[in-house]
């Protein structure tokens, strides 16, 4: 789901793709993932994009075996040229996913969830999607949802960056924009899920985590 810019040409068959935002952000999500992601097991990481994420963190939590997704065959192409130069063993084949349509996910199991930008770039029924489909997948009690990306909250002033955001993305896509906190935290209810934790990142952003009741 996230704005791509190929580093090696549009179009050509399993071109690597580069997310500028990929390399301001990941080593300050990798901190808190080392943090709510279980030691071992399989994370499955809904809407990974360029998969730039997926190798960061695949190589430092070496312990899980990470589990790319995305609905975007040249996201797909993408991670794949990426996983072709990863030296490592823990990170799979990547498999199309599509958040919207939990019925049809090939992931049956995971011990938690992560989903980085795709919230705020996607429509309502995706988000719904991730939660319905967690409730499937995330089977024991305390097994989380991590997400991450820009939201509203109630009585926390909203950034001008993120506001005027707000706008160029339901300019592109009526059905996009930020989210409100409280009415993720009522979705996530609805599925079994409640927050546990709320993390303030850089550049107006937060991580929020929703565990299985």
């Amino acid at each position: 789901m996230a704005n791509l810019t190929s580093k090696d040409g549009v179009g050509q068959a399993g071109a690597k793709q580069h997310a500028p935002a990929t390399a301001r952000n990941s080593e300050v999500i990798l901190a808190v993932l080392q943090q709510e992601l279980p030691e071992w097991g399989t994370v499955l990481e809904v809407a990974s994009g360029s998969g730039e994420h997926a190798i960061y963190f695949a190589h430092n939590l070496s312990a899980l075996s990470w589990q790319p997704s995305d609905p975007n065959d040249q996201a797909l192409a993408s991670i794949n040229a990426y996983r072709e130069d990863y030296e490592g063993i823990n990170l799979r084949e990547p498999v199309t996913l599509d958040a919207s349509q939990p019925s049809t996910w090939p992931i049956t199991r995971a011990d938690a969830i992560v989903c980085i930008n795709m919230v705020h770039v996607s429509p309502w029924a995706a988000t719904e999607g991730l939660f319905k489909g967690a409730e499937k997948v995330l089977g024991e009690t305390g097994m989380p949802v991590v997400l991450y990306g820009p939201y509203i909250e109630e009585g926390v002033e909203t950034a001008a960056s993120n506001l005027s955001f707000d706008a160029s993305l339901k300019s592109r896509n009526p059905k996009w924009g930020l989210r409100d906190v409280a009415a993720m935290d009522e979705l996530a209810s609805t599925y079994s899920f409640a927050r546990s934790a709320r993390i303030a990142m850089p550049a107006n952003n937060l991580m929020l985590v929703y565990r299985r009741n």
